[in-house]
């Protein structure tokens, strides 16, 4: 069993040791958080809510389509729901989870990072985006914008792909939820590996990037072995967002990129 600060040193050394595929198997093997009896936990009853909520985003995904659920607001969610039989109407029980999600303070899970999204019903404007062709994805326009479209030119190998864009808090949330039910409820264990829907910088610009062809593996240290993140760390206009022993309390995430103003 490792802690928290013991993961994250020995994925550094594992990340700059070697590139072959039994250090970066190692690297996946390696548990993000080490299981406390201090974690704190969803209750039963909210956990079964849980489940339930987790399904309705399933069919509101599917209703509006992969594209517009990266950037559906909280009010367009709620009166899909209500309208479409094929959605269900979210329960009180389901709407109370959502709201307690986004607007309690996750430090008492170990989350410190900054609250990016003030209200619940806040949402993204269409006309400060634009989607990026065959990704499924959005990014803003303006610094975001220009950063991605230079970087296609700047990285050697012209292998990178946007893996994840524009997030409204639905799409945050349904995040959330997701990995919640994987961990069985344990918010502590949850909030170290993605920010809670008040507080994911891909609502103001941040993106996530990838190899080609790399698959699920652009999400986990792997992709701190690859020659397109050796390319990525030379690009002065960028930075990576969720670095080792970050202030925010977060996994470290290599793929996460911040544009620089």
């Amino acid at each position: 069993m490792i802690n928290r600060r013991d993961f994250l040193l020995k994925s550094a050394l594992l990340s700059v040791a070697s590139t072959t595929t039994l250090v970066a198997d190692a690297v996946d093997n390696l548990s993000i958080i080490t299981e406390k009896s201090s974690d704190i936990y969803l209750t039963h009853e909210d956990f079964i809510t849980l489940g339930i909520l987790r399904e309705r985003f399933k069919r509101l995904k599917r209703f509006v389509g992969y594209a517009n659920f990266n950037i559906i607001s909280y009010n367009s969610s709620i009166f899909y729901a209500r309208n479409y039989s094929s959605i269900g109407k979210f329960s009180k029980e389901e709407i109370y989870l959502m709201e307690r999600f986004f607007y309690e303070d996750p430090s008492r899970y170990g989350f410190y990072g900054e609250r990016t999204v003030e209200n619940i019903s806040d949402y993204i404007k269409k006309k400060d985006l634009q989607k990026i062709s065959r990704s499924g994805h959005f990014i803003f326009k303006g610094t975001s914008l220009e950063s991605y479209n230079r970087l296609q030119h700047d990285v050697d190998t012209h292998n990178i792909i946007l893996t994840s864009g524009v997030r409204s808090v639905i799409k945050q949330m349904r995040l959330f939820v997701d990995k919640l039910y994987r961990n069985k409820g344990n918010l502590t264990r949850t909030t170290n590996a993605i920010a809670p829907p008040a507080y994911s910088y891909h609502s103001t610009g941040d993106y996530d990037l990838g190899k080609k062809g790399f698959g699920f593996a652009n999400f986990t240290p792997r992709f701190a072995l690859t020659k397109e993140y050796r390319e990525l760390k030379k690009i002065p206009y960028i930075e990576m967002r969720y670095t080792l022993l970050n202030k925010d309390g977060v996994r470290y995430e290599p793929w996460h990129i911040k544009a620089k103003v």
